[in-house]
C-alpha cells in the first residue's frame, strides 16, 4: 500500500487530523502518527480503533503490521512525537 493512500483513508475518516506514514517494509509495514482533537478524552485504545477503524479492510490485506502515534494537538506541542514537522 502507497502511504499517501494510508495517509487518506486515516484522514478521510477523521477529517480534522494530520496523518503522516512512513512505509518501514515495502508496503506492508508502517508507521502511523495521527494528530487529532478528534483523540481528546479517549484512551489509547480508543484512538488505535478509531485508526484501525478508518483502515477497515486494509488492516486484513495489504497492511501486516503498523505502529501507531495518536496524539491530541495539545500532546503534539508538548513534543511527545517527532514524526511530523511542524514547519508545515
Amino acid at each position: 500500500m502507497d502511504v499517501k493512500i494510508l495517509e487518506g483513508l486515516i484522514t478521510k475518516a477523521i477529517p480534522d487530523a494530520d496523518v503522516r506514514a512512513v512505509d518501514l517494509q515495502g508496503g506492508d509495514h508502517f508507521e502511523v502518527t495521527v494528530v487529532s482533537p478528534a483523540f481528546e478524552g479517549c484512551t489509547l485504545i480508543q484512538r488505535h480503533r478509531m485508526v484501525y477503524s478508518a483502515l477497515g479492510d486494509a488492516m486484513s490485506g495489504p497492511i501486516h503490521a503498523m505502529t501507531i502515534t495518536a496524539l491530541t494537538p495539545e500532546q503534539f506541542r508538548e513534543g511527545m512525537v517527532s514524526g511530523i514537522d511542524r514547519s508545515e
